[in-house]
């Protein structure tokens, strides 16, 4: 999906990494994103943090490397 690629190559991510979860453009409903976003953390490969009315996202690097080396040089 795009916006996995979008996290691994850094876009619009902010000063500590995350990015609002609904910053993506993705043409899907938002409980299609919502789903994705839960299947992602649940592989153990994004962090959500919820912040008033917002969430946000970050990649856990180390993880994804570990369990797919190599895959995020592919992004860039």
């Amino acid at each position: 999906m795009i916006a996995d690629v979008d996290l691994a190559r850094g876009a619009g991510l902010d000063v500590t990494g995350e990015r609002a979860c609904g910053s993506f453009a993705l043409p899907v409903a938002k409980s299609t994103r919502t789903y994705h976003w839960r299947v992602l953390r649940e592989a153990g490969l994004i962090r959500q943090r919820n912040a008033g009315n917002g969430t946000f996202v970050r990649l856990r690097r180390d993880e994804f490397e570990k369990r797919f080396p190599g895959l995020l040089d592919l992004t860039s």
